[in-house]
């Protein structure tokens, strides 16, 4: 049904006296505006009966210049509010008509079937929107929150356009096909980029860097023929790694104006790394890829998506997203693509176990022909200890640091392993399994965390009844403390006594972890302990491979050498993805099963070897394609 059609079909069900004064896409949902406030306040059941018809979501708004001004909504807004819902930032979107809420207790403002929510729109007719403030101070969320109010007339029209795109008239032919093209992360771990193309759309699934290769090998291989910035429709993100997403910001320098679908919490942690990423390559003088214009201009057009809810994306893709059990926020990606006619599933990075912060990832779907998995545990000898073992194992490591008065430094990736290891020093200390030491929270770790902390309803069942019916937030645990400045950091590793530092980047790239490896290195009391992937030729796999002397910088042509004399552990089921029993146990559970299977993210031998047991045990067409391959997928 095109956009023309729709609304014809809409205004069928519109009596004369609604006073319609707008139709609006907010992307593949129809807003209409009424300057009719008794039309506004009792539409509902009218409107439940077009979304019946038209198989769409449509909601009726106030028009502008009905609502109430902002100032007299706010003070209403907070009587009608209970305190003990801790109501602290109220935000005004003049153009949607919307005011988000922002709460610590939120769930106190949804209660009794939206009560207190429906009587805010009957009072002032703004539409209320609740959101989590975070536990920990988050200026990054206030900040991306602030650009897309300040940016509210350019959302209205970006979305408007999307949702014309979305319905623009399109049907299927007998000469339909779709074709995928692989522009990174194939044999390989880093600069995961691929390209979905019909003949009606250019969609695009991840586009990340490889922080830990040179620049020939650090970006996806744009360069391809096939690939045209201009004719892109969609970038669809599995997580916010840099490695899936740290080049999209780029994308927007070329000039791509169109959507970026994922997670709310995706959206808030990839702005963040990609600043960082910016500020690291100007402080080390690297060359700037992009700055923070072209990350703003990313943010101003992030379409977010819940899980498990179908979206039109294109007029020949609708996109649902379900949890990976990766990260926070971390998505597989189903694609429903012409209207039926195939089905694909990309998982992106993820977990089939439950872990200490997130559920397992989803394995059940609907239709799946195609299936494009991760490997990079694929190999047969890439069996990981269970959580537990992993556990007492750190705890033992910590005791053992401790008793011979060391430091325990723990290279974490800054989203993910991070709080994973957190919730796992919370729980070890509150059993009194480890000594109350300090934990040093450094780097992006911190302000990533307070993002966490923002949505606790993406967590497994377990921390999310400690949160909502225990009031206990492991996250606010005293003993995790934040170095402020440099000289922190020097009293950390000069004066302090036996402590546990949890520090970016997680394979010693850049950052604060290899400042602390720089000062305590050498001294055999303390340790190193990896708990997640290292990438070839980076840092941390040249350590974790048993070097006892590295290369960490060159100046002046002269080589600073750094002596390895501390203890290097390695505890590989603390990892967010899926291990090689892991991997095949989902690809035995996945229902329905996949015609054919595609390998991607996993160095050659992991990628060839998942491949060639999958089809050796379920009988399914596999691939483990090479960058700059294409595949002709129906």
């Amino acid at each position: 049904m095109s956009s023309k059609e729709i609304i014809t079909k809409i205004k069928e069900f519109i009596p004369k006296n609604a006073g319609i004064t707008d139709f609006q896409f907010e992307g593949a949902n129809i807003v209409l505006y009424s300057n009719n406030k008794k039309f506004v306040l009792e539409c509902k059941e009218l409107t439940r009966e077009i979304v019946n018809t038209i198989k769409k979501r449509v909601e009726v708004r106030a028009d502008e210049a009905l609502l109430m001004d902002s100032a007299s909504a706010e003070k209403i807004i907070r009587k009608l509010v209970p305190e003990s819902s801790g109501l602290e930032d109220v935000w005004f979107d003049e153009k949607r008509s919307l005011v988000y809420l922002e709460a610590d207790r939120p769930d106190e403002l949804v209660a009794n079937k939206f009560e207190i929510v429906n009587l805010i729109t009957e009072k002032t007719l703004w539409v209320p929107i609740v959101k989590r403030k975070p536990a920990l101070k988050s200026s990054l969320i206030k900040n991306i929150r602030l650009t897309l109010f300040n940016n509210s007339n350019y959302r209205r029209k970006f979305l408007h356009g999307l949702g014309e795109r979305i319905y623009s008239d399109w049907s299927r032919d007998n000469k339909y096909w779709i074709r995928m093209s692989c522009f990174g992360g194939f044999r390989e771990v880093g600069r995961s980029c691929m390209l979905i193309q019909t003949p009606e759309s250019r969609v695009m699934l991840d586009c990340g860097v490889n922080i830990a290769a040179s620049d020939d090998f650090a970006y996806p291989m744009l360069d391809a023929p096939e690939f045209d910035v201009n004719q892109l429709d969609a970038i669809i993100v599995s997580h916010s790694h840099l490695d899936h997403v740290g080049f999209i910001p780029y994308l927007f320098k070329l000039g791509y104006k169109g959507p970026v679908y994922c997670s709310e919490p995706t959206r808030d942690v990839m702005t963040l790394l990609a600043l960082d990423y910016v500020d690291i390559a100007e402080k080390e003088n690297k060359k700037l890829l992009y700055n923070s214009t072209d990350i703003k201009e990313m943010v101003k057009n992030i379409v977010c998506l819940p899980f498990e809810e179908v979206n039109d994306i294109t007029p020949d893709f609708r996109l649902t997203l379900f949890n990976a059990g990766h990260i926070l926020g971390s998505s597989m990606i189903h694609l429903n693509i012409g209207n039926g006619y195939h089905n694909l599933l990309y998982t992106g990075d993820y977990k089939f176990a439950q872990t200490e912060l997130l559920e397992n990832s989803a394995f059940r779907f609907q239709r799946v022909e195609t299936l494009i998995t991760e490997s990079t545990y694929g190999s047969m000898n890439s069996v990981q200890p269970s959580h537990e073992e992993c556990v007492n194992f750190f705890s033992s490591i910590v005791k053992n640091t401790v008793n011979r008065g060391g430091k325990i430094l723990v290279p974490v990736l800054g989203v993910g392993r991070a709080q994973e290891v957190m919730l796992i020093l919370d729980r070890l200390m509150k059993n009194k399994e480890i000594p109350q030491i300090p934990i040093y929270v450094d780097g992006m770790v911190w302000d990533i965390t307070a993002i966490y902390t923002a949505y606790p309803e993406f967590f497994n069942r377990n921390i999310k009844k400690m949160i909502f019916q225990d009031k206990y937030n492991p996250f606010l645990n005293p003993n995790f403390k934040q170095p402020a400045s440099q000289k922190d950091r020097m009293k950390i590793v000069e004066e302090s006594g036996p402590c546990i530092i949890l520090a970016t980047s997680g394979m010693l790239t850049g950052g604060p972890s290899v400042f602390y490896l720089e000062h305590i290195a050498d001294n055999q009391k303390n340790s190193l302990v990896f708990v997640s992937y290292q990438g070839k030729g980076s840092l941390g796999r040249i350590i974790q491979s048993g070097e006892k002397e590295v290369t960490l910088r060159i100046r002046n042509n002269r080589r600073e050498n750094l002596p390895i004399n501390l203890e290097v552990y390695t505890i590989e089921g603390l990892s967010g993805h899926s291990d090689r029993n892991q991997l095949i146990n989902f690809m035995a559970k996945l229902s329905p099963k996949p015609k054919k299977v595609i390998v991607c993210h996993g160095e050659s031998s992991s990628a060839i070897d998942l491949a060639s047991s999958i089809y050796k045990k379920f009988k399914i067409e596999t691939i483990a394609p090479k960058n700059l391959d294409a595949i002709r997928l129906s």
